[in-house]
């Protein structure tokens, strides 16, 4: 079967058993994020569990995996306990608004990639359905979860299609959390229109920051610098 496994430079992530491949918009937020000094990581639909193997390259925090899916659950554990970093990542087969009800753990770092498909078709997959589309993990829900979970200090990191983007901030600002760090995609050097909007937010107002990047030149599969410079930890051909 094609596509069945992903190699990157430090773990290999195998998807068969996933509604939701590993796509681009969870490589740039895997690569994007900057653990810092964080001693707990949370992410959020984990899915394959590239995300969290991503960030297990560039910090020795804890980080506890999510996912309401059983299928994702049994991927992600079996290409964590593959890996190198199966000591500081735990899968956890759990909806984020029960997990928020039952856990005391504060988190320095909340990371997701999350459904956000609000009025389209839905897929007569289920399991597909679930991770596309934003009535399982409403917007509202989803800044509950996070609010009830971040440290004081703690950032907040997701990555959205551009108007879904615009709408989500609105949200999470009307409940505190503060936008400082933005990095806009383009698909092409060439293009106007951004694709999706990569954002960080925390609880207390600070510096913020904003950069655009685009994915590739005017060609397919001919990448700008920006786009291999941010991506070259990971991908085998970068």
């Amino acid at each position: 079967m094609p596509n069945t496994s992903l190699a990157f430079k430090q773990f290999t992530i195998k998807q068969d058993k996933c509604a939701m491949k590993v796509g681009t918009d969870a490589v740039l937020l895997g690569a994007w994020v900057l653990p810092n000094g964080s001693k707990q990581i949370l992410d959020i639909g984990t899915g394959t569990g590239v995300i969290a193997l991503m960030l297990a390259q560039k910090t020795q925090a804890h980080i506890d995996a999510i996912d309401i899916d059983e299928n994702a659950c049994l991927q992600a554990g079996q290409n964590i306990k593959e890996s190198i970093f199966p000591s500081i990542i735990s899968v956890k087969h759990i909806s984020l608004q029960e997990y928020s009800k039952t856990t005391e753990t504060k988190y320095d770092l909340i990371v997701t990639n999350p459904p956000y498909f609000e009025q389209s078709f839905k897929s007569s997959d289920e399991q597909r359905s679930h991770a596309r589309h934003a009535d399982v993990l409403p917007f509202e829900v989803l800044l509950e979860g996070v609010l009830k979970l971040l440290s004081e200090k703690g950032k907040f990191c997701l990555i959205l299609p551009t108007l879904e983007a615009i709408k989500f901030r609105a949200l999470a600002e009307k409940r505190g959390l503060h936008l400082s760090k933005l990095l806009r995609i383009k698909s092409r050097i060439d293009k106007e229109t951004e694709i999706r909007h990569l954002m960080q937010f925390e609880a207390k107002p600070t510096e913020f920051s904003e950069k655009t990047i685009a994915i590739e030149l005017t060609e397919r599969h001919h990448y700008t610098e920006e786009y291999k410079d941010l991506t070259k930890d990971y991908y085998v051909n970068f």
